[in-house]
């Protein structure tokens, strides 16, 4: 199915062993996946797509689990989403593809290039970190309390906006309500379960002495005001990841494509186009 407001866009659906994985592609030119991050689907792209379908053969999915991708109640980790966007890369009969990964996506994307290095071009690793601590750990575990305990949604993204928004976003009050406000009404809306599986993903994820298998070109983004995976608690992290090179986005925290999507582009294509 076509979509519309983007230059040559499409909808569809694979199979991924027993999942159906939704994605979509917008414009033309070479590949570059992005991997959507925790509690995220395809959609949390939009603010990058017009400027980035300039430019590439831009293809966005929904993980396992989540928005139109069909509902997985069971045990999930890293390996098995890197896996679901290997067969989407094949699927598509790419040779190799960019991949840019946010998050939880950036770990995703990580593990595809350690496991699968000929589908992988250059690499882009969006506030990220391969291996997450302990206090996100728990802080992440409380938020699949709030849930289970019945945390009226309002408040609950309230307080997962405190730690991935910079502090001037809370400053407009009706900017802040408009965004929960989206996010409750959201259509395709992720599952309590799905978001638990998610959060045991990444929990477990160890990716410290994989990552120096990965050969791929690779640029690590970081935002300003990321209080999340702050750079100062993750540099050392990527010490094993040879071929990289790092930027930090300014006007920005943990949820950069949304903060200062203008600023992500031009990196992005920066880094894409160059001979590096």
């Amino acid at each position: 199915m076509y979509l519309l407001g983007f230059n040559k866009s499409y909808m569809s659906t694979m199979k991924s062993n027993n999942n159906t994985i939704y994605f979509e592609e917008h414009g033309q030119g070479h590949p570059l996946v992005l991997i959507a991050g925790l509690a995220s689907d395809s959609q949390s792209w939009l603010p990058l797509i017009p400027v980035l379908a300039g430019h590439f053969r831009v293809i966005t999915f929904d993980n396992r689990g989540i928005g139109r991708s069909s509902p997985d109640n069971t045990d999930i980790s890293i390996e098995d989403m890197a896996d679901d966007c290997a067969r989407l890369i094949k699927h598509l009969d790419l040779p190799s593809a960019n991949v840019l990964g946010h998050s939880m996506g950036g770990m995703i994307a990580m593990d595809l290039a350690a496991r699968y290095p000929e589908m992988v071009g250059k690499l882009i690793l969006l506030a990220t970190t391969p291996k997450i601590n302990r206090r996100n750990i728990e802080l992440f575990n409380d938020l699949v309390c709030s849930l289970k305990s019945g945390m009226d949604r309002h408040l609950w993204f309230r307080n997962l906006f405190y730690w991935i928004l910079s502090p001037s976003f809370f400053e407009d009050k009706e900017m802040l309500e408009q965004a929960v406000k989206m996010a409750i009404d959201y259509p395709y809306p992720q599952s309590d379960i799905s978001f638990e599986n998610q959060v045991r993903a990444i929990s477990k994820f160890n990716s410290i002495s994989g990552i120096s298998g990965i050969q791929s070109p690779t640029l690590i983004v970081n935002g300003e005001n990321d209080i999340l995976f702050p750079f100062s608690e993750t540099a050392g992290l990527f010490k094993n990841l040879s071929r990289s090179q790092t930027i930090t986005i300014t006007k920005s925290a943990h949820s950069i494509p949304i903060e200062n999507p203008k600023g992500l582009s031009k990196s992005v294509i920066g880094f894409l186009t160059s001979n590096l």
